[in-house]
């Protein structure tokens, strides 16, 4: 064997790649293995040997003489069929049976349960078929006794005479959710109904003094849609409302900040009432608590606020922004209060 003779470094890498092509042939004997036995078919002629000699022997017993190669090959075949279908009737003729056998179980379990059902101990067949048709043959003449007198009448399992109320029964359940869907429905269309009624809304736009306007809402509408509304009136004439949007803007009814999510079918159905006067009326009236020192209570109520976020910010500390306080439906103002110029509180139940 010849050996390198030039650098040591050139050395090393010289057996390095030999060491590389080893590894590769290896690998490529290897996968060449594989191949071989994955593709290798073992002892096939003993696979079919039964057919194809059975075959072989018909065809030799039936062929007599010389034949030409078509008429070799057309027996062969006829031959081959004929094998193929007896094979196959036998396969079918095996699953028959199987499934004869399974019936045959399934009946006997049948008769088993049947049996047990009936808590009988006769095992006579006949006289069960027998019994079965003279059940059957009773029952067709009973039906064909009531066709001709008219129809059956139900028969009563309950007593008249006793109160069942208080038992479960399915028709009467169902007349009460009938009925009570038919209130129900009612009872909706009357509040849409409600809801779709208009009402004047008189408001009074406040700027630390009252501007006071009305509109048309219906009692369905939110405070939201108002304070929209009332936009639209005032941006006409106040300059500083040309460029606010209904979010920006605050309603106060009877010293209550009443949130835009309210509607005014909310308060008109509830009664709600607020720190100096009602909350389900908008009409305005004197207030004669005020002008005639009246403790009689009536539900007159005052003209709700229309007024800036940024206003009540800037004067929350000042009468009347200082009596203001958000509206609370847990809350109840049973007792109602007014002031008067000198800033003096009457009570009045």
């Amino acid at each position: 064997m010849a050996h390198y003779k030039g650098a040591a470094s050139e050395a090393g890498r010289a057996m390095q790649l030999m060491k590389k092509r080893e590894i590769a042939q290896q690998e490529i004997e290897l996968r060449k293995k594989k191949i071989e036995d994955d593709l290798k078919i073992h002892n096939i002629e003993n696979k079919f040997a039964t057919h194809y000699n059975a075959v072989e022997q018909q065809l030799k017993t039936s062929t007599i003489g010389l034949v030409t190669l078509n008429e070799m090959k057309a027996k062969q075949e006829n031959i081959v069929k004929e094998r193929e279908r007896k094979l196959a009737q036998k396969e079918q003729e095996k699953e028959q049976e199987k499934e004869r056998a399974l019936a045959a179980k399934q009946a006997e379990k049948n008769k088993q349960k049947r049996q047990i059902q009936a808590l009988s101990f006769n095992l006579d067949e006949e006289s069960e078929q027998s019994d079965e048709e003279s059940d059957a043959k009773s029952d067709k003449s009973e039906k064909s006794k009531n066709e001709s007198y008219g129809p059956v009448i139900k028969k009563i399992k309950k007593n008249p005479d006793v109160d069942t109320s208080f038992l479960p029964d399915r028709e009467r359940e169902e007349e009460e959710n009938r009925l009570r869907e038919e209130l129900r429905q009612e009872w909706a269309q009357k509040q849409n109904a409600l809801k779709e009624e208009e009402i004047e809304i008189t408001f009074s736009y406040w700027d630390g003094s009252g501007h006071r306007r009305s509109v048309i809402m219906k009692k369905g509408n939110s405070i939201y849609q108002l304070l929209q509304r009332c936009l639209e009136v005032l941006r006409r004439e106040f300059s500083e409302l040309k460029t606010v949007m209904a979010d920006q803007l605050m309603y106060v009814k009877e010293d209550l900040i009443l949130p835009h999510h309210y509607t005014f079918y909310d308060f008109i159905v509830t009664k709600a009432r607020g720190k100096s006067g009602p909350l389900f009326t908008f009409d305005v009236h004197d207030d004669i608590r005020v002008m005639h020192d009246a403790s009689v209570e009536t539900e007159e109520s005052h003209a709700g606020k229309v007024l800036l976020r940024s206003w009540y910010e800037r004067n929350k500390h000042i009468f009347p922004a200082s009596r203001w306080e958000p509206f609370d439906p847990t809350k109840s103002y049973d007792k109602y209060t007014v002031s008067d110029k000198n800033k003096k509180k009457d009570l009045i139940k």
